[in-house]
């Protein structure tokens, strides 16, 4: 009894003191308020969406989805092995039967892909959604908030984006429509909704906060997206996010999980790069995107300094479409673009989505960078589809290592390589193209910055600080002189199997070339 008394006692006493603590100044927020009566306006414009897959697109891919990939989840089922019996064994027949019956069945029946959408125009029936939602899909079919379930047809893809435009059938059937709002004022920790379809339960509300933005999870050359930690599953893809006045500020695309299921990191497409997407399918069924026909690459520090950049920003053009609108305009690869038709580039990824959202045939502005100071000039956009489609466009060659034995060269122990003239056999070895002259790399110092920055036997460099590299002579001298005259680091302009970029080295001033060029 005396233990409950004193226990009883220091109770009250620290009763007695919480009360005595000074209250706080301002008021304490226990969160917002019930999401209900938003919840309530914004279901019926959320869709479920389900396709049928042509089996075929579905062949060598695996049953279970990959992290991250937010699609469909139910793909063509397995039927279990057949046990084996003794022959004449009565039970070998029932599992014949049964397997025929049941087996063959799941072998021909499509796939289902579950996702999620939501209606942006409740005249016309526009619906929007993700693209791989719909990808290889023969049919297409939307429910409605009510559980109606209309045909929907698909108006155009994007898959840059990852962005569909499907349309229903409304003269039957009366829609609630959202609207997109304006992503550029969010900021990290403001509150957002999301609702969708995950694991094709229905509806679905989660909430959550921005996260963080302009995430770039390699996912295209056009990554912007809007990190959230609301709940977000396989299923919700193509599904909107709200802010708190209802307006779609973003597009439930992809999530981060090593599992498959929400740890708390998804990624949303924001609204002001969707919307133009959006238009555009509207308009054409297709995109219309802006082209300059330049390759780009980042400006590192080391590449600043070589060029006398006081700033790492901007695109670095590594190398120029033949016809493009950039070369028509008098760009030259080495040109850093700092800003574009009024627009600043702080860094290389924001150029690509600029120059794409630029309206086709206008005579864009441009300031770049070139024989360290600034110049102006003018460039008419062209269209990327179109270059596309007349072949003008190709991907980056594939980094492959270096084929037949190494090959002696002049030793440039102050970048860490070996260099030599190009041979007809170099150009067999290494798939030089016959237009390409410089030096070829035949040694990389291990341990050192050539190393470290990727450099390759094989490799040709075609120009050293914009100056052309047109031999092993040449070359050591132009780094000779980089090196007396105290340069922290040279720039290469390197081509590896038709794919050029800049590459800048660190320099050792110190550090001379010895030996003569081979």
């Amino acid at each position: 009894m005396k233990n409950i008394l004193r226990t009883s006692a220091a109770v009250i006493a620290l009763t007695l003191s919480a009360t005595a603590l000074p209250q706080p100044a301002h008021a304490v927020s226990y969160g917002p308020p019930s999401l209900a009566p938003l919840v309530d306006q914004l279901l019926p414009a959320v869709v479920n969406i389900s396709s049928t897959v042509k089996m075929g697109a579905l062949e060598g891919q695996d049953d279970e989805s990959a992290p991250g990939d937010m699609g469909g989840q139910n793909g063509p089922q397995k039927m279990p092995d057949m046990p084996h019996f003794p022959p004449g064994s009565p039970f070998e027949d029932f599992f014949n039967e049964f397997m025929n019956k049941h087996g063959g069945d799941a072998q021909v029946s499509p796939a289902t892909s579950l996702g999620s959408g939501f209606i942006i125009d409740a005249d016309k029936g526009y619906i929007v959604t993700n693209a791989h939602v719909v990808q290889d899909a023969e049919k297409v079919r939307v429910t409605l908030h009510d559980d109606t379930t209309l045909p929907a047809e698909i108006i155009g893809k994007d898959e840059k984006v990852d962005l569909a435009l499907l349309k229903v059938d409304v003269s039957k059937h009366k829609l609630t429509a959202v609207h997109f709002g304006d992503s550029a004022p969010l900021r990290v920790g403001d509150w957002v909704m999301a609702i969708g379809n995950p694991f094709g339960l229905g509806g679905t509300v989660t909430a959550g906060i921005i996260s963080a933005q302009a995430r770039d999870i390699q996912a295209g050359q056009y990554d912007d997206f809007i990190q959230t930690d609301a709940s977000i599953n396989k299923g919700n893809s193509g599904g909107p996010m709200f802010d708190m006045s209802g307006n779609v500020i973003g597009i439930n695309t992809a999530i981060y999980s090593p599992s498959g299921g929400s740890v708390g990191i998804g990624f949303a497409v924001p609204s002001n790069l969707a919307k133009p997407v959006i238009d555009q399918l509207i308009k054409y069924g297709h995109t219309r995107r802006g082209w300059m026909g330049v390759r780009i690459q980042t400006v590192t520090e080391d590449i600043a300094e070589s060029l006398g950049l006081p700033m790492h920003n901007g695109a670095l053009v590594a190398s120029i479409t033949p016809g493009g609108p950039a070369e028509k305009a008098g760009l030259k690869a080495g040109d850093v673009i700092l800003n574009f038709d009024g627009k600043d580039v702080t860094q290389m990824r924001s150029l690509p989505r600029i120059v794409a959202e630029t309206e086709i045939g206008k005579a864009a502005p441009i300031v770049y960078w070139r024989d360290s100071k600034k110049m102006n000039g003018t460039v008419t956009i062209g269209e990327l589809e179109k270059a596309e489609k007349d072949g003008l466009l190709k991907d980056a060659a594939t980094e492959q290592d270096a084929g037949p034995q190494q090959v002696q060269g002049t030793p440039i122990p102050s970048v860490g390589l070996s260099l030599r003239g190009v041979t007809e056999t170099d150009r067999s070895a290494y798939n030089i193209p016959g237009e390409v002259q410089g030096v070829v790399v035949s040694a990389v110092a291990p341990g050192k910055d050539a190393s470290d920055k990727g450099m390759q036997i094989g490799d040709v460099i075609v120009e050293i600080n914009q100056q052309p590299a047109k031999d092993a002579k040449t070359a050591i001298g132009i780094i000779d002189a980089a090196a007396k005259a105290g340069k922290a680091s040279i720039l290469l302009l390197v081509n590896r199997e038709g794919d050029v970029r800049f590459v800048a080295l660190r320099l050792n001033p110190v550090e001379q070339t010895k030996g003569k060029a081979k």
